[in-house]
């Protein structure tokens, strides 16, 4: 995926807000966690669940509500791990239609969230709704409480 996003974005490898190969340091940083999170996101699911496959399935009683490890700390870890390394390679590169392209996945994530909050809370009632009044839906806080 990145590498076809490099291939896109090099059309516009001149229009920059800056140009400094120390911006890659924090940008690094950045794609590292997101990579954690989405290692983390991923722990206790299967492809076919992350993917959304047994929501299609007529029958998907059996589910449980996830709560649990980085879960705990934030309610779409996968839209974080997006979020960190859209920044990343915005930060990195400096370039202004990355940085363009981060601004609308951040609006259509935020649009993706409430609308799986509201399937979420659909699905488990008030169990999400307690999990959603004590957990943040995407920048996880520093102390748990």
């Amino acid at each position: 995926m990145w590498l076809v996003l490099a291939a896109l974005t090099s059309l516009w490898r001149n229009l920059r807000f800056y140009n400094s190969p120390s911006a890659w340091i924090p940008a690094l940083v950045l794609f590292g966690a997101g990579v954690y999170t989405y290692k983390q996101a991923g722990e206790r699911f299967t492809c076919a669940q992350l993917g959304g496959l047994p929501e299609l399935q007529a029958s998907h009683h059996d589910q449980r509500l996830v709560t649990s490890g980085i879960r705990a700390r934030v309610r779409h870890p996968v839209y974080l791990g997006h979020l960190c390394e859209m920044l990343a390679w915005s930060i990195g590169s400096g370039l202004v239609v990355n940085f363009a392209l981060t601004a609308f996945a951040v609006l259509t994530g935020a649009i993706m969230i409430r609308m799986e909050d509201r399937e979420l809370e659909e699905r488990f009632g008030a169990e999400y709704v307690a999990y959603r009044g004590h957990v943040p839906a995407l920048i996880p806080r520093w102390r748990k409480s």
